[in-house]
């Protein structure tokens, strides 16, 4: 399957009855049971996902077909995708990481200066990864309508207002 969106992981077992811990991604974390089947990275595995209460750090959930300890435990660091179709559609300044990563960058005078290759979030804001054609090194940058004044997904690219730089 192409055009998968991640949101969310399995942590690992919760208990001893095959129920996971479940990381949500999604901006309202419960949403992640409502998107119907979610999918390995490849799209090969699916999984029909029940949550079944609040944990630390996430959700405790079951899996259909999994009732066991060990085979919740095998599914540990298994990253959940659902088809980019069933996610709502965004406000006009809100996007999705999976569509930034890959952008070109230019700054505000019109040259290119790279692309988008990550985005991070620890809790601050986001945080674009520029990978830049003339440095050696990734620029980081804060993801703000200061820093980032021009998004357009459909040229693909971002125009990038790069900081001043002190001596």
């Amino acid at each position: 399957m192409s055009d998968l969106i991640c949101i969310g992981a399995i942590a690992g077992a919760f208990g001893v009855s095959g129920e996971v811990r479940l990381k949500s991604f999604c901006s309202e974390p419960t949403d992640i049971g409502a998107y119907g089947p979610l999918f390995d990275e490849g799209g090969e595995r699916e999984f029909q996902i029940t949550l079944t209460r609040p944990v630390a750090g996430g959700f405790g959930a079951r899996i259909k077909g999994i009732a066991t300890k060990e085979q919740a435990d095998a599914l540990r660091g298994t990253s959940l995708f659902v088809p980019r179709d069933r996610l709502p559609s965004l406000p006009d300044d809100e996007f999705y990481h999976a569509d930034l990563i890959g952008l070109s960058a230019f700054d505000t005078g019109g040259a290119q200066i790279g692309k988008v290759t990550a985005v991070y979030n620890h809790g601050a804001g986001d945080i674009l990864e520029i990978s830049p054609t003339g440095h050696k090194s990734a620029l980081l940058l804060p993801f703000t309508t200061a820093i980032v004044p021009n998004v357009d997904l459909a040229a693909g690219r971002v125009v990038v207002d790069l900081p001043e730089e002190s001596d």
